[in-house]
């Protein structure tokens, strides 16, 4: 089967930079119409007008995942706009490290707000579209600390964590509904989140010894399994975590 989006309405939260921005490129390359809701309006915009330069369609919304009107809101102004949401990546996110002894609550709960309960938001009211108008796919950004952990993570990878259950419960709810739900579980990424981790010098080499294949991904690269999962060629594919990753999280299996 083809990855072809031709004709398909396609939401990406956090779509301003990084995974985010590479998602909405590859899926207006691949025909879908692409609306990028985030906060940043500038970098926002220069995503929408890349899309354009290059012959395909996209929109600029901005809005905030953790608060649930916008959410709402954001997802009922696609559908008066277009008429249906085909699919939508969840990818907004952001990260706040330390010992778990000196993380603050408010670093604790932007984490899990952003990272969790955004997710939870947009899946709320997208599947409500997605059952009344007989289908649809989501994609949500986990990471392989949705399946792993790290030290000085605490909160991110609760959240990531979060996210990849969230994402199985839902998948068995709408399975028979014509939704497929799956997750995105990306490795070491070259991002702005992470450009300052992974040019460290210590903190570089840590990363790169965990890495079989020795190099960071590109967010290109992850994109293209985003759009893997938002098409007809994953058709039989949902509630699934799929780690793009180089092989890290095979490395730190056990074999039985």
């Amino acid at each position: 089967m083809e990855t072809s989006l031709a004709g398909k309405i396609a939401l990406v939260t956090g779509g301003n930079s990084g995974i985010g921005r590479a998602a909405a490129l590859a899926l207006a390359e691949h025909g879908a119409t692409v609306i990028v809701a985030a906060r940043r309006q500038n970098e926002s915009e220069a995503v929408v007008e890349q899309i354009r330069t290059a012959g395909g369609q996209a929109e600029f919304v901005q809005n905030d995942v953790a608060q649930a009107r916008q959410v709402e809101d954001l997802v009922e102004g696609i559908v008066e706009r277009h008429g249906r949401l085909d699919c939508a990546f969840n990818n907004a996110g952001t990260f706040k490290g330390g010992p778990v002894h000196e993380m603050s609550e408010e670093d604790w709960d932007q984490v899990c707000n952003i990272n969790l309960k955004g997710v939870w938001l947009c899946m709320k009211y997208q599947v409500a579209q997605m059952l009344r108008q007989g289908g649809g796919v989501i994609v949500n950004n986990s990471s392989i600390y949705g399946i792993s952990a790290d030290a000085n993570a605490s909160a991110y990878c609760a959240s990531k964590h979060g996210v990849s259950g969230l994402t199985r419960s839902v998948a068995l709810e709408v399975a028979d509904k014509n939704i497929r739900v799956n997750a995105v579980c990306p490795g070491f990424t070259r991002t702005p989140m992470t450009a300052a981790a992974l040019d460290d010098e210590v903190d570089g080499a840590r990363i790169m010894g965990l890495s079989p294949m020795k190099r960071a991904g590109q967010p290109a690269e992850i994109a293209a399994a985003v759009v893997w999962m938002c098409s007809d060629a994953a058709s039989f594919v949902t509630g699934q975590t799929l780690s793009v990753d180089g092989g890290v999280i095979a490395g730190l299996t056990p074999n039985h």
